[in-house]
């Protein structure tokens, strides 16, 4: 599994979700049974990366089967996240859906 974390707050002022942003990619995950529901082309699973796009103060997520081309819409995605904490949160909460598999789709961790 590999990790990638790319921040880009410095081009703009700190603090503000709707000018900053974060990306994270979680490569190789076995998904469990069921996999992951997306928009597109309903449940996938087998070797899948994650992909966590944190913008405008809501979390984008993305899936594709590990190596393809194609990247698929998680279902319930895009969810609310007020700041990069909130947002990386999310992606780990997604990562840890698809390993457990039954058609797992976007997370919520804001209370």
């Amino acid at each position: 599994m590999t990790e990638q974390n790319q921040g880009g707050r410095q081009a703009r002022p700190p603090g503000d979700p709707r000018t900053s942003w974060a990306t994270w990619t979680t490569q190789s995950i076995i998904s469990g049974p069921g996999g992951v529901t997306t928009a597109e082309v309903g449940p996938i699973s087998g070797d899948l990366t994650v992909h966590t796009t944190w913008v405008d103060g809501e979390v984008r997520l993305t899936v594709q089967y590990t190596g393809a081309l194609d990247w698929y819409t998680v279902s319930g995605s895009p969810v609310p996240a007020a700041d990069e904490t909130t947002a990386r949160a999310i992606h780990q909460a997604m990562v840890n859906g698809v390993k457990t598999g039954r058609g797992a789709s976007a997370p919520s961790v804001e209370g």
